[in-house]
């Protein structure tokens, strides 16, 4: 090969290998972590299960023990319910399965009752206080509430969590 047909091929190399980078997807580094929104969906979750505003989150993929961390506690009232979240929340994932819960209450009836399990079953979510349990559609969850007005700030809709007739003990 001459020179000059030497210096068209380089040429040529370089301009397809620029396209190629310019129209490639951009690569995500290693280093980047998912949210804490993003793990609940990655185990089957719809992210209103958190409020707005985790700071961060510790997750051994291994055994499921998770840590999710709030500024400060968080607590707000959807429909006949009144929620309450300390600023650490701890317990283990799985697909479909929050279990070991710490650090998320619900006011019932007047008690305030720690919610220690929440499975995904199908288009429902399933909420055990240990002595009962209550289910709601997944579509109830599928926007994060925000601390000290849940679903009523500003412009938002409030999801309708009325007293819900889907209680057992």
């Amino acid at each position: 090969m001459d020179s000059a047909t030497t210096q068209r091929l380089l040429i040529s190399l370089a301009a397809t290998l620029c396209l190629i980078l310019i129209h490639s997807p951009p690569v995500t580094s290693a280093n980047e972590n998912p949210t804490a929104y993003e793990v609940l969906q990655d185990y089957n979750f719809p992210v209103g299960l958190l409020p707005e505003g985790v700071l961060g989150y510790e997750l051994n993929s291994t055994t499921g023990k998770f840590v999710a961390y709030l500024n400060d506690t968080c607590s707000f009232s959807e429909g006949a319910y009144q929620l309450k979240y300390l600023s650490t929340i701890k317990g283990n994932i799985s697909n479909g399965k929050l279990d070991s819960l710490e650090g998320v209450s619900v006011k019932f009836f007047h008690v305030w009752m720690n919610i220690v399990e929440i499975l995904r079953r199908g288009n429902d979510i399933d909420f055990s206080v240990g002595v009962g349990k209550a289910w709601f559609p997944i579509e109830y969850f599928e926007e994060s509430p925000q601390c000290g007005c849940g679903m009523n700030c500003g412009r938002r809709q409030a999801r309708k969590l009325l007293t819900n007739p889907s209680v057992s003990p």
